[in-house]
Formats: structure tokens, sequence, C-alpha cells
């Protein structure tokens, strides 16, 4: 499961769409309707909020906006609580990991989609997030 941190504007057509699915699979987590992934480390940030349906609901909503920007019919229906929540914090410490996760990820998958990314110099986060000073996050899993 990967839950972008990075903003989803950044994402082409497949990690949109495999980005949806996994919000969903996680909202269906945090609410206990799926017994799968209830240990996933990416969870413990919404986890961690005041109210964590509803966290994850503001993260499926940048999702769906920036899908429905560029001309793409998800469900927004599908979203069980929608959230006006922001403010998360993300390091940019995890943010440049993922960056350089996403850039290795579409040189391979998507080269055309990379170079159009190339003139972003320090990506921004999901709106969901803020950005705060600090090394990549202790949920990621990477060798350290």
């Amino acid at each position: 499961m990967r839950l972008w941190s990075l903003h989803p504007r950044y994402l082409d057509r497949q990690g949109l769409t495999a980005c949806w699915r996994e919000g969903l699979l996680a909202q269906a987590v945090i609410g206990r309707t799926s017994g799968g992934y209830s240990n996933h480390p990416q969870l413990q940030r919404f986890r961690g909020s005041d109210d964590p349906l509803a966290s994850i609901g503001s993260y499926l909503h940048g999702i769906v906006d920036e899908a429905d920007a560029r001309g793409y019919r998800f469900a927004r229906d599908k979203i069980q609580r929608p959230g006006n929540v922001s403010g998360l914090p993300v390091t940019d410490g995890q943010l440049d990991y993922e960056w350089h996760w996403l850039g290795a990820k579409l040189a391979s998958r998507n080269p055309s989609w990379k170079h159009r990314l190339s003139h972003v110099e320090t990506p921004d986060a999901h709106p969901l997030f803020v950005v705060i000073p600090g090394p990549v996050e202790a949920w990621e899993r990477v060798e350290r």
C-alpha cells in the first residue's frame, strides 16, 4: 500500500488510480469494514489524528479532486466520511524520499510523465498535509 504524501498532481494515471484504490482500502481498514492491512505502517498517521475516518476522507478528496481536474471519473460517493481535515504533519525528508521513489517508478513506467515533472525542484505535499522539518517518517519502511 502506498498512500503518497506528495500532491496527487505529480502522479501519472496509473499512480493516481492506484492511490485511489489503496486509499479506499485504507478507509475500509480504518472504518473497520476490512481486516486486511490493519497494521500497515502508513495508516499510523491517519489513526493518530483526532478523527481517523475524516482524515482518510480528506485524503481521498484530494485524490478525487485531482481525478476530476483530469476528466477522470472516480466515485466520490465512496468516501465514507467527507472531512474537512488539514494540517496533518509530514516531514520534508519523507517528501524527498517519496519524490525520488516516484521519479524512479516513472523512469521505467512513464518516462514522458517524469519529463513533465523535471521542472519541479521541491514538490508540494498532498493538501491534507503540512510540511515540517525532519527525516523520513519512522513508519516508512526503508533501510536506514
